[in-house]
């Protein structure tokens, strides 16, 4: 008579518990808001209520956590911004509403921002890459929009705008981190108007007044 398969142990089963996986994010996140960049995987551990080899089984590595953290709050951003870029309002309209979920996003989670783009990025090779890898899509998304709606019918010169206006958006953050004075709405219709500004100074852009 075949034996039966051998039953996953109890914690195995915990290991491969969704529930549990998500009360770890949700303390990771607690942890990351309060630390910032300097979030330890030991304060992230305790604060969960396991250990760090425990923490570590359930996402493989530190890099894991990384990813998992990554794709938590990085994928819904990315879906956010594709939804106002693709939402048919005016450019400028959708520029602003694009410009303001990315902005926004950053002014509400500002050391969740750090850890991931400084911390997780310079540690883990693979977080690197697929956050960069959002981005140059981000692009490709945009350029597309231009050349389709006929705001840019040159698709090389598409691109080529989209990536660099993509390139001035997440700098714009960047700097905004370091000026955490300057108010939201001065900063997002700064970078809009620059955004729009570099579209429609394209020769091949639609008039400004389609904008």
């Amino acid at each position: 008579m075949p034996s039966e398969p051998a039953r996953p142990t109890r914690t195995a089963a915990r290991g491969r518990s969704p529930e549990r996986r998500r009360a770890i994010l949700d303390a990771a996140d607690g942890v990351i808001q309060r630390d910032g960049p300097d979030a330890s995987m030991s304060a992230i551990a305790a604060e969960a209520g396991i250990s760090k080899p425990i923490l570590y089984r359930h996402f493989g590595d530190k890099s894991g956590l990384y990813r998992a953290l990554a794709e938590r709050h990085v994928d819904p951003l990315m879906e956010r911004v594709r939804a106002e870029l693709h939402g048919g309002t005016p450019l400028r309209r959708r520029a602003r509403a694009t410009v303001g979920a990315y902005l926004g996003m950053i002014r509400r989670n500002l050391n969740l921002y750090r850890f991931l783009m400084d911390r997780a990025t310079s540690e883990d090779p693979r977080t690197r890459g697929d956050l960069g890898m959002m981005v140059r899509r981000l692009g490709e998304e945009l350029a597309e929009m231009l050349v389709a709606e006929g705001h840019l019918p040159d698709p090389l010169r598409a691109q080529i705008l989209a990536h660099a206006v993509v390139g001035m958006v997440q700098a714009a953050g960047e700097w905004w981190l370091e000026h955490p004075e300057a108010a939201e709405e001065t900063v997002v219709g700064a970078v809009t108007d620059a955004v729009v500004g570099a579209i429609a100074a394209d020769p091949g852009a639609e008039p400004a007044g389609r904008a």
